[in-house]
């Protein structure tokens, strides 16, 4: 029975949500958007529960003095300047001057040289994924050579590599990324019918 009753409630509102979409009726529209509301109250109370962890998580690491333990102070100093400055009275918005300046002074930069890090490890592994072993490996070395110098400048050739660049990213690229989607989609569907039909049962939990 306490698995029963979730995967009833589940199975009807997964139903509701698929006929509703190929048979719009308008004395339907007041469910649907109740059923929408509801995603917000969940995404709340997961907001929730994702700070309560991160809390959690970090805090029983500086009480045992973990490996590393400082950067869980600062993360959670970071956590509740945040919310100290966004939700004060006073200073309660998200325009006010304390909290732009910890966002793009403190935020933003962090973020930018973490991407920036990102950036070369990426180029390292790419640099050793495309070695030219055989003929698909070279094509993919030769277009990833081209992708990352095409902002380079260098006088004339720069507008061929501009070219060349924007027809890999176009017609290629452009392939492959729809290709991906519509896998995507479908494990997406599949995915949605094996938890309506309760095959899928991870989010539930253990017994």
């Amino acid at each position: 029975m306490k698995r029963r009753i979730p995967l009833l409630i589940v199975f009807l509102v997964s139903l509701f949500m698929v006929v509703q979409y190929y048979v719009p009726l308008d004395s339907w529209a007041w469910m649907y958007q109740y059923l929408i509301d509801w995603t917000i109250i969940i995404g709340v109370f997961a907001l929730l529960l994702g700070i309560w962890s991160l809390w959690r998580v970090n805090f029983n690491k500086i009480k045992q003095r973990a490996e590393n333990w400082e950067y869980a102070v600062i993360t959670l100093a970071g956590l509740l300047i945040m919310m100290i400055v966004g939700f004060v009275p006073g200073w309660g918005n998200l325009n006010n001057y304390v909290y732009e300046h910890f966002f793009y002074y403190i935020l933003v930069p962090i973020q930018a040289t973490m991407f920036s890090l990102l950036a070369f490890f990426i180029s390292s592994a790419a640099f050793r994924a495309f070695r030219a072993r055989s003929l698909l490996a070279t094509l993919l070395l030769f277009a990833g050579l081209v992708i990352m110098i095409r902002f380079v400048p260098m006088g004339q050739v720069s507008s061929y590599i501009s070219d060349l660049s924007g027809w890999i990213l176009r017609v290629p690229n452009l392939a492959a990324k729809r290709a991906i989607i519509i896998g995507i989609g479908l494990g997406a569907i599949a995915t949605a019918f094996k938890i309506m039909f309760g095959i899928e049962r991870a989010y539930l939990g253990r017994d």
